[in-house]
């Protein structure tokens, strides 16, 4: 994180602004851990990928909460020409646009990088008084420079567990194996009425006599995967690492762990 900060600060004198990347489906715990360091430098606009993953209506109010926010969906390329003239607009008269994407990792900065510089991307050198160590893309009127995606490892556990359910970091490691991860994403969304929701997709419902009881719930879902082994016994483990990948992926339905 240190090292990360040191090379973006090496940086901000020379950029325009800094676009800081989230995913819509929890909005303050995959923001960036340096956004209160270079928010007092440059100008800062929030990107909020995966909006085809989140609750639209929640993902509304965000973009409310949040000033200069932008929802995309980049597999789509929904939301991203409103972003490139947004962006265009500010750029000086003299010289492309010089931004940077802020981000934690596994936030979709590459596929963002992407879709602003677009397929004749080209990579070029350093610039005048910048560092070299950090790869720049010219396209269209935009300089954009991809920073390596920084965790704040102090982060409160909460966090880390929720960029865990969405792929930002490694489940098995932070909770000690995916049935725990499993389950404490099957507590939090029966916290927030939303377990019912996310199983319709398998055609999963709970009914009162198990909607409490989080460990046979797990079991229910590696019945319906298919997560068995000898004596017809479910793999927790396994029925938990595919239920948190199924989530992670969107493959469920769209949903929104956190509102503003």
């Amino acid at each position: 994180m240190a090292r990360g900060g040191r090379k973006l600060s090496e940086l901000a004198e020379r950029l325009d602004l800094i676009i800081e990347v989230r995913d819509a489906r929890a909005p303050f715990s995959t923001s960036s851990p340096l956004l209160a360091k270079f928010k007092k430098l440059k100008p800062i606009i929030h990107v909020l990928t995966k909006s085809d993953l989140a609750d639209p209506d929640v993902t509304a109010l965000w973009l409310d909460k949040l000033e200069n926010s932008y929802a995309v969906n980049l597999k789509q390329d929904k939301g991203v020409n409103k972003l490139k003239r947004d962006l265009l607009a500010r750029k000086p008269s003299h010289r492309e646009l010089r931004l940077a994407i802020m981000g934690i990792p596994n936030i979709g900065k590459s596929m963002l990088l992407n879709a602003l510089a677009g397929k004749a991307q080209a990579q070029v050198g350093g610039i005048p008084g910048v560092t070299k160590s950090v790869s720049w893309y010219k396209n269209n009127g935009l300089l954009i420079v991809d920073s390596p995606g920084i965790l704040d490892p102090h982060s409160e556990p909460g966090v880390h567990q929720a960029l865990s359910w969405l792929g930002c970091a490694r489940a098995d490691i932070l909770t000690g194996g995916f049935e725990a991860a499993a389950l404490e994403l099957i507590n939090y969304l029966n916290s927030k009425n939303l377990l019912n929701k996310v199983l319709s997709k398998w055609d999963i419902k709970l009914d009162e006599e198990i909607i409490n009881d989080n460990y046979k719930i797990l079991e229910l879902i590696g019945r319906r995967l298919g997560c068995l082994i000898s004596g017809g016994a479910v793999n927790t483990e396994l029925a938990g690492k595919r239920f948190l990948d199924a989530f992670a992926a969107g493959k469920l339905t769209p949903v929104t762990l956190e509102t503003p």
